[in-house]
């Protein structure tokens, strides 16, 4: 791979992956919270936040990264605080983490949703009134039995931030070896002469890791689905 791919090819790989990884996993339990909250819970302005946590799908990525950078750019009122701290975001590979995870997030949220809507509610409630406080049930029948929707979500959120343009570009610029993933770097070889040949590999390397994700997410969803089921 090292070979096929030059120096700046697998630097905006090897960025692409360090900002999917994060984006996944520090999203993740917010994830896994917000998702249950929707599927189980009833409470006030509950549609308003499946509108808000489904919004980035369907916003112009550029918007979204706009309103990144209005809120935690230095001069935002979350990034300004945030600077003070010495935390900055903005044209920053955190802040291409940020972008990659809240473009991502909607999936996550939705896989693990659906999943949990799955599970027969009285399976909860025979544990609960055995005397299982709420938390342990959350833990030890709710959370087991949404597995493969949370395997599924998270690797969909892992592919999706692989691949995230507008947001991030508006967010973080295209600085290389910085805030130049994958599809940044595409588009910066696209505006080059003799860039044709780097931005084609690049976008190989895309196809095959969207495509390794869908076919893992199924894999995976339906193994465990199995064991919970054969359990």
């Amino acid at each position: 791979m090292t070979d096929w791919l030059g120096p700046a090819e697998w630097q905006a790989v090897a960025l692409s992956l360090r900002v999917s990884f994060w984006a996944t996993l520090v999203s993740l339990p917010l994830g896994i919270a917000v998702a249950y909250a929707l599927a189980r819970w009833s409470f006030p302005g509950k549609q308003l936040v499946n509108g808000i946590v489904h919004l980035p799908l369907i916003l112009p990525p550029v918007v979204t990264g706009y309103v990144l950078l209005l809120t935690l750019g230095t001069q935002g009122p979350v990034g300004g605080i945030l600077a003070d701290w010495g935390i900055v975001l903005a044209f920053r590979w955190t802040g291409a983490a940020v972008a990659a995870a809240v473009m991502a997030f909607p999936l996550m949220v939705r896989a693990i949703r659906l999943s949990i809507e799955a599970i027969d509610p009285k399976l909860e409630q025979a544990s609960a009134t055995l005397g299982a406080p709420p938390v342990w049930v959350f833990l030890t029948v709710t959370l087991p039995m949404a597995l493969p929707g949370i395997i599924a979500g998270t690797i969909l959120a892992f592919a999706k931030a692989m691949g995230e343009f507008g947001a991030t570009i508006t967010f973080v610029s295209n600085i290389p070896g910085q805030t130049r993933t994958i599809p940044s770097a595409i588009y910066a070889f696209l505006q080059v002469p003799g860039g044709e040949g780097a931005a084609m590999k690049l976008v190989i390397v895309s196809v095959v890791v969207a495509m390794g994700a869908l076919l893992l997410s199924e894999l995976l969803a339906r193994r465990v689905a199995a064991r919970v089921g054969g359990a």
